[in-house]
């Protein structure tokens, strides 16, 4: 509830002050997703299996970004694959074919499988490429909806096409000063109780079994 709330809280602000402007100032300027971010596809990790001597790590796909976690059921690939494609909490995800997905990954590390864009950037910072995604993010549905295949998906020339307005630099780091402590908060947030959660798996099957005994235990 509370990451909700302030999820609100920061797509009002990006709204008011991007979408709903009644003029682009004149020092603003116009580029696309493409221009503002990196879209990193992932591996077909079904040929990056973990070898005899290592110990695999989860394989990010479409459910575990949807649910927020891995789990016991996710598939496993080698921790040996490059360092890129590597998912750390924190990272932004956008699952592009089939359920398309926008989400801070706070999850345990895995590897990012095909069909997953791991975006990044080197000139902007992630609230700003979240955002802007995540507004795009309604019409790219429709745009896959349109699509005569059993999974619906965009390409990189429909994310050419998405239009973003990138402010000068003044202007820029006021929404920043905005933006990036809310986004901030919801990461350490969801990243605290991925922790709690995985947490509370581990030791209550062990409470349940009397591997650890808390009867001696004074409250």
């Amino acid at each position: 509830m509370i990451n909700d709330n302030l999820e609100q809280q920061a797509q009002a602000i990006f709204t008011k002050n991007f979408i709903n402007i009644s003029h682009i100032p004149n020092d603003w300027k116009k580029k696309s997703l493409l221009d503002i971010a990196d879209f990193l596809n992932g591996l077909p990790m079904q040929n990056y299996r973990p070898v005899e001597s290592e110990k695999g790590i989860p394989v990010m796909k479409i459910k575990e970004l949807r649910q927020g976690f891995c789990d016991a059921n996710s598939e496993q690939c080698s921790p040996s694959i490059n360092s890129e494609y590597l998912i750390q909490a924190g990272d932004v995800i956008f699952s592009w074919s089939g359920s398309l997905i926008v989400d801070f990954w706070c999850g345990l590390t895995c590897g990012l499988n095909q069909h997953l864009f791991k975006v990044t950037s080197n000139r902007y910072d992630k609230w700003f490429y979240y955002s802007w995604i995540k507004y795009h993010l309604y019409s790219f549905i429709n745009i896959a909806a349109d699509k005569a295949t059993t999974l619906g998906h965009i390409k990189r020339e429909d994310l050419a096409k998405a239009e973003v307005i990138v402010p000068n630099q003044k202007d820029y780091i006021k929404f920043a000063n905005l933006l990036e402590p809310i986004y901030n908060l919801i990461i350490a947030n969801r990243i605290s109780n991925t922790m709690l959660t995985s947490l509370r798996d581990t030791l209550l099957p062990k409470l349940m079994s009397g591997e650890i005994d808390v009867s001696n235990i004074k409250v």
